[in-house]
């Protein structure tokens, strides 16, 4: 029965993998998520519904286009494979009430995340629209999770805090910092994380930022002028705080 209930929820997990392909894809450029069909990008032949079964179509068309040929994407198999294995994992010991709740909320924050991640790749963009989201997940489970200091101090020092810093490196150099989306988020973070996760979060992601620039630099990937995309930085230690809080909570008391 255990292994039965695995397979139910890796399946889940491909077929929102499938969908959040759609999200990153499409809301960037402003496009329906829902009653748009699919279609190739470079032919624009609409797909048929066996050509969108998640991970197995791409391997049976061995990565092209069904009707021209193209070339597809590693990224969205990957996508989805990595969606069902989150969804496998945060699969409940126990299927109750609470339990599967908590699951609805990791795994929605988890989808939350990817779609951030890959859209701030491609586009250094941190939307608004998933970040609403975000909020609304956060405060409604921190309103009725911890005292009202922790996540009204956390939110706020998430946003005030790199806000002040991004507004004196403006006035020094006068260049933008940071964007308002990485901004936005750290605000939303603080809620759920409260203000010394938040502070730990701050820190440890402009570390991380700042190795990945200099291995970029250094591999000529990237040139000193040309911006970086900072929210997977922000997006991969406060999945490693909020999926990993134990260990998490070892590294933040070798700094604080």
């Amino acid at each position: 029965m255990e292994y039965l209930f695995a397979t139910y929820f890796f399946i889940f997990g491909l077929l929102i993998g499938s969908f959040l392909n759609v999200v990153i894809i499409r809301l960037p450029q402003k496009m329906n998520l829902v009653t748009k069909r699919s279609a190739c990008p470079k032919c624009g032949t609409q797909l048929k519904w066996y050509h969108n079964v998640p991970v197995l179509s791409f391997l049976v068309l061995r990565g092209k286009c069904a009707f021209c040929g193209a070339r597809i994407s590693w990224r969205y198999p990957l996508i989805e494979l990595f969606t069902g294995l989150v969804a496998l994992w945060l699969m409940p010991p126990v299927f109750n009430q609470m339990a599967l709740g908590l699951f609805l909320f990791y795994f929605t924050v988890a989808c939350i995340f990817i779609c951030h991640f890959m859209i701030d790749l491609d586009h250094h963009l941190l939307l608004d629209s998933l970040n609403l989201y975000l909020l609304a997940l956060f405060l409604a489970y921190s309103i009725f999770t911890f005292h009202w200091q922790y996540w009204l101090i956390g939110g706020l020092i998430g946003f005030l805090g790199p806000l002040l810093v991004t507004w004196l490196f403006y006035k020094w150099r006068g260049q933008v910092g940071l964007g308002g989306g990485d901004i936005k988020l750290y605000g939303i973070l603080g809620i759920f994380l409260g203000p010394m996760g938040i502070i730990f979060t701050i820190f440890l992601s402009c570390f991380v930022g700042a190795v990945v620039g200099l291995a970029l630099i250094a591999s000529k990937k990237m040139t000193k002028d040309k911006p970086m995309a900072f929210g997977p930085s922000i997006l991969l230690v406060a999945a490693f705080q909020i999926f990993f809080p134990e260990y998490a909570r070892i590294v933040q008391s070798w700094l604080f």
